[in-house]
């Protein structure tokens, strides 16, 4: 069965008190289940995502993998190389979408995800959210969208501005990565925040929060319970993850020990889970002083 997702009104303003103009409703994507995957720089959302999108893959999903970074390097590990970004094409086409194809910025990664790496605008100039709104718009005028079943919006590190905060504008469901640490539970606290601003006019919703890199969970855990979040999977600090990245290859790729075994299975637990998506979760953010006086090893 094809999911639908709701129908929003045409034309609805963005949060309130943003300074972001509201998206095009013909930008929507209407066909796919889109996730948007945030949280502090450096937690592992890129092995995080690429891992998620072969999963969804794996269990037959035709899956579609979008890196919001300048860095571009979302989707290497699927790949084997960094990809030229949208907005790399788009300048040299002097801006003139119709003359791209779809081999210039659509490729074909590991078990036929397909990857696109937006890029972003040079630093201090411009907004990554018309990065976005480009890269959907390309997407639709090839009639990719059409015939892709999972759409994953790889964003970013934690920041919420309007621009980066753009993907939930997409998105159906909205998943926090993080470690048991302070930082960066901290940092999901603001992207709930995001979320829950973006909520009252478009579709995005809080899917869960993906702990990474983390031996215990008794930190998220306090928080969860303190905001209204659930933790969806648990992937612990293995050094086969690392060596993933080294090599250039998702956890999919690499030699088949116990643990990558494990790991494995985890994500394709969680790939499947999001295919049938449970009551949206309503978590409220905490002030930033509660935060500091909630968490912390006694």
């Amino acid at each position: 069965m094809t999911y639908m997702k709701p129908a929003g009104a045409p034309g609805r303003e963005d949060g309130e008190g943003s300074v972001q103009v509201k998206m095009d409703p013909n930008l929507q994507i209407d066909t796919a289940q889109v996730f948007a995957v945030y949280g502090k720089g450096g937690i592992g959302k890129s092995t995080t995502s690429s891992n998620l999108s072969v999963a969804f893959s794996k269990l037959g999903k035709r899956v579609l993998q979008i890196g919001c970074d300048p860095k571009h390097d979302s989707t290497f590990t699927l790949t084997k190389a960094l990809l030229p970004t949208v907005i790399d094409v788009l300048e040299s086409v002097d801006f003139h979408a119709e003359e791209l194809r779809v081999e210039d910025f659509v490729y074909e990664g590991y078990n036929g995800v397909m990857c696109v790496e937006a890029g972003g605008p040079p630093a201090g100039t411009g907004c990554g959210g018309y990065v976005v709104g480009q890269t959907v718009k390309l997407l639709k005028e090839h009639h990719l969208l059409e015939d892709t079943d999972v759409v994953i919006f790889d964003v970013l590190g934690d920041v919420v501005c309007g621009g980066f905060a753009a993907p939930l504008q997409h998105a159906d469901r909205a998943l926090i990565v993080t470690a048991n640490d302070f930082d960066s539970i901290y940092a999901m606290n603001r992207i709930v925040a995001a979320i829950k601003a973006k909520s009252k006019n478009y579709d995005v919703r809080l899917g869960g929060v993906i702990a990474n890199r983390s031996k215990d969970t008794d930190q998220i855990d306090k928080f969860n319970a303190a905001v209204g979040l659930k933790t969806m999977a648990h992937f612990q600090d293995l050094d086969a993850i690392r060596r993933s990245r080294l090599k250039k290859s998702t956890l999919f790729e690499m030699e088949e020990t116990p643990e990558v075994i494990a790991t494995q299975n985890e994500y394709l637990r969680l790939a499947e889970s999001l295919l049938t998506p449970g009551d949206p979760l309503d978590a409220s953010p905490m002030k930033d002083r509660d935060i500091f006086e909630l968490l912390g090893f006694d």
